[in-house]
């Protein structure tokens, strides 16, 4: 086992590794921003190490300063957590170049499953059904047109290179798509270093769901279930639900199957997430994977009591799964509600700025990820996410019923969050009888 473990991160993820590390005996490094420099938990890791301004490009970003400062203090692996870092394959070998363990997977498992045309290739290579029969990047506007009228409107625009919404856009005509085309190239072309783009059939009404896999380095390969991530804005998600009060035992077992067979196929190694769109007509279509530790990780470990930062160290160390697919069970529900600095009366726009006051919600089944405190300032260089309160009971209904009351407790003073629109969202009559896709919260009207 590791002895000591630098997180190239920030925030509560970096808290959260921290934990896991602290917990099985390990000493950790936290590189910090100037603009972190006062996050409360930095004194509580055995190093901690400024690596630049605020800026990430000169800071999370900069791999020569990370890597520098673990060679420096002789860590033995690094782990991203997530975002930064965390998916880039060139950072993943220069680890490996220094001889440090990455906690993640190989670089070629990043690059085939990083790269969404790659991604969809092998899957339909070894029979997962698509949405699209054709997975090519389009360079110009043209032969982007000409895909969308081959597979049929709508169809989204999408960066074969990256998430976060980045790039994303639905079109229902060719006029829509001209329009679209050359205003999401040049967002990917600023977000990722692959500027490329592609076309896929849109599904009206569908729901995200996605699967959580652990895989060994011998070649045992388990899924944890799957999470319902249909609440979104921008495509990116705010409530995300384990198990999905849509998916029964048999389409349970069908996708995870599908997920793991994906994962195997590309020899992958450690956590990572295989996406999911299923329709109205129950039918599911592989989209992307993640190669990397999900925001959204907490739903899971709360439903399996699995802990996931801690299986990624194990099986970076070369561990063994501890584990078999009939081990992990599903008894329990648990949603994460994600509370962001932004203004939901103002399409989501974040909200920088000094907290005032923060009152945390607590008893059974709730648990609370964040690293904010009464008198943080949350900067403007970075994600916008505040906290993650996750509330698991024994079912759907209850643990929503359990919800209403927890977020009602919930208080971040100072600056405009995303708690009341939590709140909206839950107590919407679709929400309630399980009648919601991802448009939904375009659907709704936040007036403050």
């Amino acid at each position: 086992m590791f002895s000591k473990i630098l997180i190239a991160n920030r925030g509560e993820i970096a808290l959260r590794i921290m934990r896991a590390c602290k917990e099985m005996g390990i000493q950790t490094i936290l590189v910090y921003s100037k603009a972190d420099a006062d996050q409360f938990y930095l004194k509580d890791s055995d190093y901690s190490v400024c690596i630049g301004p605020p800026k990430s490009k000169e800071s999370y970003l900069d791999s020569l300063k990370i890597l520098s400062t673990a060679d420096a203090l002789k860590a033995d692996a690094l782990h991203p957590g997530y975002g930064f870092l965390s998916e880039d394959a060139d950072f993943a070998q220069q680890c490996a170049d220094a001889k440090i363990i990455f906690i993640g997977p190989t670089p070629d498992a990043m690059l085939t499953a990083g790269n969404k045309i790659n991604a969809l290739n092998v899957a339909m290579k070894v029979g997962i059904p698509v949405l699209s029969t054709k997975a090519d990047p389009v360079d110009n506007v043209e032969d982007a047109v000409k895909v969308a009228n081959q597979i049929g409107y709508p169809v989204i625009i999408k960066a074969a290179g990256g998430g976060g919404g980045k790039g994303m856009r639905i079109c229902n005509d060719d006029e829509s798509l001209q329009k679209n085309f050359a205003n999401a190239k040049a967002e990917v072309g600023i977000s990722f270093k692959d500027s490329s783009l592609y076309i896929e059939k849109y599904v009206e009404g569908a729901r995200h769901i996605e699967i959580q896999i652990l895989a060994d380095k011998f070649g045992n390969v388990i899924h944890l279930g799957e999470r319902d991530c249909s609440i979104q804005r921008r495509f990116q998600k705010l409530i995300e639900i384990s198990p999905s009060p849509i998916v029964d035992d048999h389409l349970r077992k069908q996708i995870g199957e599908a997920a793991v067979e994906f994962v195997k196929a590309i020899n992958y190694q450690n956590a990572g997430t295989v996406e999911f769109l299923l329709a109205p007509d129950r039918k599911f279509y592989f989209i992307e994977m993640n190669t990397r530790l999900q925001v959204e990780h907490p739903v899971t470990e709360m439903v399996t009591g699995i802990d996931i930062v801690k299986q990624q160290i194990k099986i970076a160390a070369g561990e063994k799964l501890g584990m078999s697919q009939s081990d992990v069970k599903f008894n329990k529900c648990a949603v994460e509600f994600r509370i962001n600095a932004e203004d939901p009366t103002r399409n989501f726009i974040p909200t920088p700025g000094t907290i005032k006051n923060v009152i945390f919600p607590g008893g059974p089944g709730v648990r609370v990820d964040s690293h904010i405190y009464s008198g943080y300032t949350v900067p403007p260089y970075y994600d916008s996410l505040l906290a993650k309160v996750i509330v698991c009971k024994d079912d759907f209904e209850t643990t929503i019923r359990y919800s209403k009351f927890i977020l009602k407790q919930a208080h971040i003073d100072g600056i405009t969050t995303t708690i009341p629109a939590l709140i909206a969202i839950i107590n919407h009559p679709k929400f309630i009888v399980n009648r919601f896709d991802t448009t939904f919260v375009d659907s709704l009207l936040f007036t403050g």
